[in-house]
C-alpha cells in the first residue's frame, strides 16, 4: 500500500492512474474507522482498478464548542485496517497542507445546508462540502464512496457534484449497524456502557416509524409520534429533531411515501448521534 501526505504527489499520481486507464475508486474518511468504512472500501474494491481511502479529520466542518480536538484518532490502526481492506493508496493530508495561511475559499450548497443537522450545525456542511471538492479535485476518482448513515451530506454531495459538473460517481451504501441495530459511528466510541444501551432505541424508533408505515400510515405528523412514543421509554436520549423529508430536497413532507427519508439526530449523554431510514 503506497501512503501520500503531499496534496501534489497524491494529485500528479492520481492524473497518472487516469492516463493509464485505471478506474480509481476513493472513499474519504475522517479515520478511526470500523466495519462501516471497511464495508465501503471492500465495495469500491469491486468497482474500482485502483483504491484511494483518505484519512482528514476536517476541522472545517467542527463548530467552536464541538469535538475537533477530542474526535478519536487511531493512526495506526487506521493503516492497520486499510492494509487488510487491500486499499492501493492511503492519503493522509495535514490541515495546515489542506487549509494553508490565507485560505479563504467554501462551498456552500444552498437549501440543503440549512435544514435538519444544519440547523444546530452553522457552517457544518459547507466545511463538508469544501473538504470533499477538494479531496476530489485531489484523488480525481470516477467514482467516490459514502455510507448512508450520513444522509443528508450525502444529499448535499450528490447536488455539488452535480452543479460543478465534477464527473464523479457518487455511490451510496446502506448504513451497517451493530447486533442491536445501532449504525456503525466513530462517535460511538465516546458512549460509555450505559449510554451504549440507550443508544439502541434510536432504530428501534425507527423501525416502530417504518412499522406504522408498512400497516398504511402514511401520515408525517402520526409516524413522529411513533418515534416519540418509542423515544419515552429512554429518558436520558435528548431528541434533536425527527425528520420525514424527500429523498432529494430534504423538504419536510405531509404524506409519507415510497422513498421518504425518516432522519433522527439526539444527544445521548455527551455523545450526538444520527441515523435514518428510507422507507
Amino acid at each position: 500500500m503506497k501512503i501520500i501526505e503531499d496534496i501534489d504527489e497524491m494529485h500528479h499520481y492520481a492524473m497518472q492512474l487516469r492516463h493509464e486507464g485505471k478506474a480509481i475508486g476513493f472513499v474519504p474518511t475522517m479515520g478511526a474507522l470500523h466495519e462501516g468504512h471497511l464495508s465501503l472500501m471492500r465495495q469500491a474494491r469491486e468497482a474500482s482498478e485502483h483504491l484511494v481511502v483518505s484519512i482528514f479529520v476536517n476541522p472545517a466542518q467542527f463548530g467552536p464548542k464541538e469535538d475537533y480536538k477530542e474526535y478519536p484518532r487511531d493512526p495506526r490502526g487506521d493503516t492497520g485496517m486499510t492494509r487488510t481492506a487491500d486499499v492501493d493508496t492511503l492519503f493522509t493530508p495535514s490541515p495546515s497542507a489542506i487549509y494553508p495561511e490565507g485560505y479563504r475559499t467554501y462551498v456552500d450548497v444552498e437549501g440543503l445546508s440549512g435544514v435538519m443537522c444544519g440547523r444546530t450545525r452553522p457552517g457544518h456542511f459547507r466545511g463538508v462540502a469544501t473538504i470533499v471538492l477538494k479531496l476530489l479535485n485531489i484523488v480525481r476518482p470516477h467514482k467516490a464512496f459514502f455510507g448512508q448513515k450520513d444522509y443528508q451530506q450525502t444529499v448535499i454531495i450528490r447536488r455539488m457534484t452535480k452543479d460543478l459538473h465534477l464527473g464523479v460517481d457518487v455511490m451510496v451504501l446502506p448504513t451497517v449497524r451493530e447486533a442491536d441495530g445501532l449504525a456503525m459511528s466513530s462517535r460511538n466510541q465516546y458512549l460509555n456502557p450505559e449510554d451504549r444501551r440507550s443508544a439502541a432505541i434510536l432504530y428501534r424508533s425507527l423501525q416502530e416509524a417504518r412499522s406504522q408505515f408498512d400497516k398504511g400510515e402514511h401520515s408525517a405528523e402520526r409516524l413522529r409520534e411513533a418515534i416519540l412514543g418509542t423515544l419515552k421509554y429512554e429518558p436520558s436520549v435528548q431528541l434533536e429533531y425527527a425528520a420525514i423529508v424527500h429523498p432529494e430536497t430534504l423538504e419536510e413532507v405531509r404524506e409519507a411515501g415510497q422513498g421518504t427519508v425518516i432522519a433522527i439526530a439526539a444527544q445521548i449523554g455527551r455523545t450526538r448521534l444520527i441515523d435514518n431510514i428510507l422507507l
